[in-house]
């Protein structure tokens, strides 16, 4: 679990996150969700150290990472996964040394056990006859892929996900959405992902915060969020037309269980 108090950040005299406080649950996917300019980027950066907040807390599992020390801060970034936006794979680097970067990077196991973990992680994720292939000859859906088991193989507690799927086809993000899901619940992981995708937001938003102009302005979950009466809200997801046709066949379902 991660616990955020009164963060607020400031860049010049732009306030850019204000004053928000949220929980983000183990074992869900919590949703970031908000317009460009919402300051969502800006508070993911600051949940995992990236931006110092000018003022709050960011409670991790009861421990505050804003008051530790340099190495009890490297010591906690340990239990953090990381998956970015263009997969941030080394190109030079076939699938198999990018997903064992970490384990070279912050353990001390051999190479055996090193290959066996990899190779452990690269199933997990549907890519067992990978191992030998480099970045540039395999699908973006593959690097994804590649990125959350790198993101994944250290056993993380905590798991970032910055538009996950961004550059996907939807048939793609769809397993990548479900892959996220499935891994936050088997390892009972506090994943955080912070996405544009509305579909997404009905896939895997088990809990959900919506930023608006630096400011935490609705929280919930994917059933919740369709019956929303916050204006600001409706406004931002309902543009969607994916997400007119799921509000209005959730209405039309609750007025027949009135009937």
């Amino acid at each position: 679990m991660i616990e955020i108090k009164n963060l607020r950040k400031v860049f010049g005299d732009k306030v850019v996150i204000n004053d928000v406080t949220a929980t983000m649950e183990a074992g869900k996917a919590n949703l970031i969700i908000g317009a460009s300019g919402s300051g969502k980027t800006v508070f993911l950066k600051c949940l995992v150290g990236l931006f110092e907040p000018d003022s709050g807390h960011v409670f991790y599992n009861g421990r505050d990472f804003i008051e530790m020390e340099d190495d009890e801060r490297k010591e906690l970034r340990q239990q953090i996964g990381m998956l970015f936006q263009g997969s941030a794979l080394f190109d030079s680097q076939t699938v198999e040394q990018n997903v064992m970067f970490p384990l070279d990077m912050f353990t001390h196991m051999t190479h055996t056990e090193k290959l066996k973990r990899v190779n452990e992680v690269l199933d997990r994720v549907n890519l067992k006859d990978a191992n030998h292939k480099f970045p540039a000859e395999i699908s973006g859906g593959m690097k994804k892929r590649v990125g959350i088991a790198r993101a994944i193989v250290l056993n993380p507690k905590y798991l970032f996900c910055d538009e996950p799927n961004s550059g996907l086809d939807p048939q793609t993000s769809l397993v990548i959405d479900k892959l996220i899901h499935e891994v936050t619940k088997e390892f009972n992981m506090t994943t955080i992902v912070n996405t544009h995708d509305m579909n997404s937001l009905m896939e895997i938003g088990d809990h959900i915060i919506y930023m608006y102009h630096g400011e935490k302005e609705w929280e919930g979950n994917n059933k919740e969020i369709i019956y929303s009466k916050n204006e600001k809200l409706n406004n931002f997801i309902f543009a969607s037309e994916f997400l007119k046709d799921a509000k209005e066949k959730r209405m039309m379902e609750a007025e027949k269980n009135i009937e």
